[in-house]
């Protein structure tokens, strides 16, 4: 009986160190291949005291993140992320800090959305990496208890073309006009660089002479400006405001915007609408 006993003990021993082995060994094979790294190791060692991160749009809008499960959630994101040689050439969203302790902290820069061509869309001093888009979706977005309207990534950006398709045609062809969003405080927080690219695409499309402003006013002669005036999630309201330098005019225009029948209804003004 003891004999069996015994036999049994040393079995146990002998499975766990082959599943353990064999997962090590799977382990050492992802990092062998690229798919995992040991950067952030640090942080599946217990070694974080505290994660903040902080929108650089938007001074106001940080978490910070102290929870375990948290921080094993984004180690499990980051460990997994492909490490390459560039990273991209878009402005940050989002400022990570990692609390080794007081006087070791680890900061990454991180640009949501993967980027083309293998681009480091999370990045510190000395190395780049491509994360998913889980990031975004399943760390921050959980932590934010703020509600923006229903698809603000299109929402925002469609009013500003509506209204382009509207009341474009009342600008001089021969100025040179910015569209100013980094003023937009009240959204500041959910502006990203990857939908201000792919806005940017289309307003080269409805108008040649129209750019984005980027810490350059000064070079256009019409600033159309953009401030959210309020929203919820299926409600949105802004101003758009025409300024000509040249006579120093000014025209305000009131967007309303509602989600009805799975549609967003686009209303836009130089009269405040009765719900405004």
């Amino acid at each position: 009986m003891r004999n069996k006993k015994v036999a049994l003990f040393l079995t146990v021993i002998l499975l766990s160190s082959f599943i353990f082995s064999g997962c090590a060994r799977i382990e050492n094979l992802k990092v062998k291949f690229g798919m995992k790294n040991t950067d952030f190791e640090y942080i599946k060692q217990n070694k974080i005291q505290k994660i903040i991160i902080q929108s650089t749009r938007d001074t106001g809008f940080k978490f910070i993140v102290t929870d375990k499960r948290a921080m094993n959630d984004l180690y499990d994101i980051l460990s997994s992320a492909k490490v390459v040689q560039q990273k991209t050439d878009l402005e940050p969203d989002y400022v990570f800090e990692f609390y080794e302790g007081a006087d070791k902290v680890h900061r990454f820069s991180y640009v949501v959305g993967i980027q083309k061509k293998g681009l480091g869309n999370f990045y510190g001093d000395n190395k780049s990496y491509v994360v998913s888009t889980r990031v975004d979706n399943d760390i921050i977005k959980n932590l934010s208890t703020l509600r923006k309207p229903r698809a603000f990534e299109d929402l925002y950006y469609d009013v500003i073309l509506n209204f382009l398709d509207k009341y474009g045609n009342t600008l001089p062809k021969d100025k040179k006009v910015g569209i100013n969003v980094s003023d937009d405080v009240e959204v500041a927080k959910y502006i990203l660089s990857t939908d201000i690219e792919y806005f940017k695409i289309n307003l080269d499309n409805k108008m040649n002479n129209a750019a984005l402003v980027n810490k350059n006013k000064e070079d256009f002669d019409i600033l159309i400006s953009v401030k959210t005036y309020g929203y919820k999630t299926k409600v949105y309201k802004s101003t758009i405001t025409v300024y000509n330098k040249a006579d120093n005019s000014e025209i305000k225009y009131y967007a309303m915007c509602k989600y009805d029948d799975k549609s967003w209804n686009i209303d836009i003004s130089t009269e405040r609408q009765k719900d405004f």
